[in-house]
């Protein structure tokens, strides 16, 4: 059968990124025999022109659309996206017949709402890999499933997880865009963070590719694609596992050494695991901190304090390691003082890059979900469809932004509201700048040449 997948992703903060779970459901479908075609959204200027003439060019039998996020979670400056999904969707339907299914984490988080918002036929939850070929096999034949949402018990163990099927018109936009390739190493998130959806959408338990498949990915990027960076894009890249190690090890071996980047956490680190990261090109790394307290950290469920990100950012530091830290302000036990203590402790920080927001977004069944209930923030039968913040009761709002706003304002690289950069990292991407661009705003650091004039 003849497959259009569309990526509807059309976020740019803090950096575009490319459409992997796109690719990994096009590698599987290729690989059960059937023909692909890859369309990017933001790639075509969000423009429905494009896909009409992706939907005429490429008659699909099928057509699949990935959906990322359902907001831009920042409530300084909302954005929601699934409408942009159902005008996709209602485009599409004045053009073909053909049966569309949605899928990506989005989906997965709020299926019932999200299928009817958007009009579409059916939709996957969870890992897709399997449940589209089997849909698409049965297809076929003509058999379609009784129900619109589907779904699987089961999980793709890690040697199963295969490589993305790079699109290169797709993949050359992003690497346009800031020559950053992306890559997954592994699935499932072991913590307990109160506000996250990742164990939820992927499980508790780490499944892990084979390094040498993922060390295959990347030479790809690179020889094939000319990516000039690599990011990781696991929800944690040091697991406490320590599985990571094993690839690291053998780029060391195989001489692989990229700049590359990917989320890390404060949590059983030591000197030499930093060591070898930088050995092996980690030029820069986003740590999700999420608090500025211990007060905080400790009301999301967090396993380290403050004491502990600022040790690990010292130790980053040292080997010129340049972090982005993300901070919420407003989550559970904030008060005026902790508000106070955690634009101190973060201003404290060294060679680092923060970005704030104010408010949590409260996803379904999450810890913070229940909390939420319990405190009248949002009543049990509320779907949450619509974006609602929690900001701890008795803290006022305004006040809360407005001391966000002057606590940060005198310093560069503390940004806040999170998003205030989006304009400027488009307009150095277009500048031929290459990277994440962030850590451009770290005090006392050089700034990169633009890749045309090296």
């Amino acid at each position: 059968m003849k497959i259009l997948l569309i990526a509807s992703n059309i976020a740019r903060t803090p950096y575009p990124v490319y459409p992997l779970g796109m690719g990994m459901i096009a590698g599987a479908l290729t690989n059960a025999g059937h023909a692909v075609a890859q369309f990017d959204f933001l790639q075509h200027d969000m423009s429905l022109d494009a896909i009409t003439t992706a939907v005429t060019e490429e008659e699909p039998d099928i057509i699949g659309i990935s959906i990322r996020n359902i907001d831009n979670t920042n409530m300084m400056n909302e954005q929601h996206y699934i409408g942009i999904v159902k005008g996709i969707v209602d485009r599409i339907r004045n053009h073909t017949s053909a049966k569309v299914i949605l899928g990506g984490s989005a989906f997965s988080i709020l299926p019932d709402a999200v299928l009817t918002a958007t009009g579409a036929d059916y939709g996957v939850i969870g890992e897709g890999e399997q449940i589209i070929v089997d849909f698409v096999n049965n297809a076929a034949n003509g058999i379609y499933p009784n129900k619109k949402i589907i779904t699987t018990e089961q999980s793709l163990q890690g040697t199963d997880i295969i490589s993305a099927q790079y699109d290169r018109q797709v993949l050359d936009f992003y690497l346009q865009n800031g020559h950053v390739g992306n890559v997954q190493t592994k699935r499932g998130c072991p913590y307990s963070c109160i506000y996250c959806s990742y164990p939820s959408l992927e499980g508790k338990k780490i499944r892990v590719r084979d390094p040498k498949a993922v060390l295959q990915d990347m030479q790809s990027l690179i020889d094939d694609h000319g990516a000039k960076m690599i990011f990781f894009t696991d929800s944690v890249f040091n697991d406490r596992t320590g599985k990571y190690r094993a690839l690291l090890q053998l780029m060391k071996k195989e001489k692989i050494s990229i700049p590359w980047s990917g989320f890390i956490t404060p949590d059983k680190l030591n000197e030499h695991d930093v060591e070898l990261m930088k050995e092996t090109g980690l030029i820069a790394a986003e740590m999700g901190s999420d608090a500025a307290s211990d007060t905080t950290l400790a009301g999301l469920g967090k396993s380290f304090r403050f004491a502990d990100i600022a040790k690990y950012n010292d130790l980053f530091a040292q080997y010129e390691i340049a972090i982005a830290h993300y901070y919420m302000f407003g989550g559970p036990g904030e008060t005026k003082e902790t508000v106070k203590e955690g634009i101190k402790n973060i201003i404290s920080l060294k060679n680092s890059v923060s970005f704030m927001f104010m408010g949590i977004r409260i996803l379904p069944d999450t810890k913070l979900q229940a909390l939420a209930c319990q405190k009248g923030i949002i009543t049990p039968e509320q779907d949450l469809f619509d974006p609602v913040y929690y900001i701890e009761p008795g803290l006022d709002e305004k006040w809360l932004e407005e001391n966000l706003l002057e606590g940060f304002k005198p310093y560069r690289h503390c940004i806040f509201p999170p998003d205030a950069l989006e304009a400027s990292a488009q307009f150095l991407h277009k500048m031929g700048h290459d990277g994440l661009l962030w850590d451009m705003l770290i005090p006392g650091k050089n700034k990169r040449k633009r890749k045309k004039d090296e």
